[in-house]
């Protein structure tokens, strides 16, 4: 059986070498072959050569400087794609595994087909290293209609999910054959949520698995700009892709959740024009 690790990296060389390490001390069966794919858009740290020098196995290809998340996971995805793996390990190189954690995400994959004779993408939950706090993993909707969710608990068992973060995502070929890998319409952050929510609407399920399976810390926990931020930075980080993503957010919510695209239209508008109105309305929601 094979894994194939998919990765996208920029001027984090020691993160990544980190991640890499632990990827190589997982505790996993004998037959089970873990081969890694990742994409180093541009890095000026050294980071290729370093990997290349350290774990000479990877498979690295390059970008062009301009992939961003996205971009570089589609780039090593679809580099994958002729490994013939039965799964495909979607993994950020700022999250920490811990030891069990691949042994522990196929084996909820297998469970949860042998239970359901269905395939499931299989999400892992980290926490932050410091604060102890969940950072990524499942996400529950409050309602089918809107995009807004909360973060799933993990349980001793598996638990459903209606999208997730893909910090940890395991993906079994049979998902790829159906609905693809991540889409090239959106350039960062938001192709995770994209993608599991596509993979629920074709019939699969999105779960948990058990337990805490990683360390990353939170970088997204607010996306908007405020304090004595001028106007026109503001409307740079509604537009950036790195920021609130305007055209490709937009296209998420009528993709997905339509009947919400005038309050999240207007929503992203009063984020940039009126951000401290917005502040006050988040402390007392």
């Amino acid at each position: 059986m094979k894994i194939a690790v998919l990765l996208a990296t920029y001027n984090r060389k020691d993160k990544t070498l980190t991640c890499l390490s632990n990827l190589k001390d997982q505790e996993i069966p004998n037959d089970l072959d873990l081969e890694v794919f990742l994409t180093d858009d541009a890095s000026s740290d050294g980071t290729t050569q370093a990997i290349l020098e350290q774990y000479p196995d990877t498979h690295v290809y390059h970008g062009n400087g301009r992939l961003f998340w996205a971009g570089g996971m589609i780039h090593s995805w679809t580099n994958a794609l002729s490994s013939n793996a039965d799964y495909y390990l979607l993994l950020n190189d700022d999250t920490f595994l811990q030891r069990d954690t691949v042994r522990i995400m196929l084996q909820s994959c297998i469970d949860h087909y042998a239970k359901h004779g269905q395939q499931a993408i299989t999400v892992g939950t980290t926490k932050d290293p410091n604060s102890e706090e969940i950072t990524y993993g499942g996400r529950k909707l409050y309602s089918k209609y809107q995009p807004k969710s909360y973060r799933v608990q993990p349980q001793a068992h598996s638990i459903e999910c209606d999208m997730a973060n893909s910090n940890i995502m395991l993906v079994p070929a049979e998902i790829v054959a159906k609905i693809g890998i991540l889409s090239k319409e959106f350039t960062h952050a938001i192709a995770d949520f994209d993608y599991t929510l596509r993979a629920k609407k074709a019939g699969f399920s999105v779960i948990v698995a058990p337990g805490i399976l990683g360390f990353c810390a939170n970088d997204h926990e607010k996306n908007w700009k405020s304090g004595q931020v001028k106007l026109s930075e503001r409307v740079k980080y509604l537009y950036s892709v790195k920021g609130l993503a305007y055209k490709e957010y937009l296209l998420f919510i009528k993709k997905h959740f339509p009947l919400n695209l005038p309050a999240s239209f207007l929503k992203l508008w009063v984020k940039t024009l009126f951000p401290i109105v917005y502040d006050l309305f988040k402390k007392t929601a």
